[in-house]
């Protein structure tokens, strides 16, 4: 009995033993810059601090971040070679993306050119893989690049590094810097400006990136590759057609679009040109965007209402985030009759909550537990946990160990 006593006592040693050593590596993981503009230095390492603590949510959040990150280790490094369509340039490395709402004309026989049917997805955008790619890529760097800065893993930062060598370096595999052929119909080979919206997640990207900073696997030479290709693809935003067309735009495109010049022009080194960007939006987005009510009149005309308006209000944190990073303050801002991000924030609180009731178009099932992280952030900026109870309410059981927490913070 003793002799099982005392195995019993090793081994509960022996497994707080491998737990310290766990934690204390997690404590001094992270790397000596960290390079990220949308998630918070700061709330970062206080994470660090706390899982280092045995802060148990914070642990709780790490576990499942690692989860996430074990899966991606097993996805193979997506390319824009993968698809078998070629855009109307002829250059597979061309990034290809059909628009989602684009159908064919029941009026002309062979259907050309196709015509839009608001927030009706055709099932025929999925046969082009560059958007679902692009979207694993972006995930899988911010995933492995978070899961890199808390545990010190290379196993992680080397996938990622192998993940972005072959979208963006590789000859044989690399995306051109232009988004020329994104969003295209059937009929319309050229893309169209909403096909901008396909780079929205470029800034998550770059910020996963930033936390491969020390990782032996990205290299000071890789990072300088990654500036040339982001330098030239925001030229390209500064002067292809289309582009220039989607600044124009005034709903979410417009500030999606702004988010996108934003995060580049802080990645590329040129923080005044990104620091223009945000101070314009305050009289581009912010005042021609948003009632002083805090209505949303362009997204409210949507036939997916309620899902373009919390889209929009994504945007607008994101892009306030980013203004942050120059020093900006978009989330206190008001013009003089009352249009600011809270204003639009707080009108669209109570139908969320299920408070009010959405009296506009919705044709498909709003996806509360997509937007928890939007409420999470809500009420660590505004300083209000009311947004944090809607959030975990309506988040789900995975809410309570989102990656969120780690990238900002808890909640008050």
């Amino acid at each position: 009995m003793n002799l099982q006593r005392q195995s019993n006592n090793i081994t509960s040693f022996l497994r707080l033993l491998a737990a310290v050593i766990w934690l204390v590596g997690i404590a001094y993981a992270q790397p000596l810059t960290v390079r990220v503009s949308i998630m918070k230095a700061s709330a970062l390492l206080q994470a660090q601090s706390e899982i280092a603590a045995g802060d148990k949510s914070m642990v709780a959040a790490l576990k499942r971040l690692r989860k996430d990150a074990d899966k991606v280790l097993k996805i193979a490094p997506p390319s824009v070679m993968e698809k078998s369509q070629v855009a109307a340039s002829g250059d597979k490395h061309d990034y290809l993306s059909m628009g989602r709402y684009w159908w064919p004309d029941p009026n002309k026989p062979d259907g050309l050119p196709y015509i839009q049917r608001d927030g009706e997805t055709n099932p025929e955008a999925e046969s082009i893989p560059d958007h679902d790619n692009l979207g694993k890529l972006v995930k899988s760097v911010e995933t492995l690049g978070l899961a890199y800065f808390f545990t010190g893993n290379e196993e992680y930062a080397e996938h990622a590094a192998k993940m972005l060598r072959v979208w963006f370096f590789h000859s044989e595999t690399r995306m051109n810097p232009n988004l020329n052929f994104a969003q295209t119909a059937k009929g319309k080979p050229e893309g169209r400006a909403s096909g901008m919206l396909d780079g929205r997640g470029f800034a998550d990207l770059i910020d996963g990136v930033g936390l491969l900073a020390g990782s032996k696997a990205w290299t000071v030479e890789d990072q300088k590759k990654l500036v040339a290709w982001f330098t030239d693809y925001f030229n390209w935003m500064q002067t292809a057609k289309m582009a220039l067309q989607e600044v124009e735009s005034g709903n979410n495109h417009g500030v999606w679009v702004d988010v996108q010049r934003t995060a580049i022009a802080i990645f590329v080194g040129k923080p005044d040109v990104a620091r223009k960007i945000v101070n314009e939006s305050k009289s581009t987005r912010i005042a021609q965007q948003i009632e002083p009510d805090g209505t949303m009149p362009r997204e409210l005309a949507r036939t997916r209402s309620m899902h373009y308006t919390a889209f929009n209000l994504e945007a607008f944190f994101t892009l306030a985030l980013l203004a942050e990073h120059v020093g900006v303050d978009l989330w206190d801002y008001q013009t003089d009759d009352g249009r600011g991000i809270r204003k639009a924030l707080d009108w669209f609180y109570p139908y969320y909550i299920g408070e009010s009731d959405w009296s506009f178009k919705q044709i498909d099932t709003f996806k509360k537990e997509s937007f928890f992280p939007l409420f999470h952030l809500a009420s660590i900026k505004f300083k209000n946990p009311k947004y944090a109870d809607a959030g975990l309410k309506f988040g789900g059981e995975k809410a309570k160990t989102d990656r969120v927490h780690l990238m900002f913070g808890k909640q008050p």
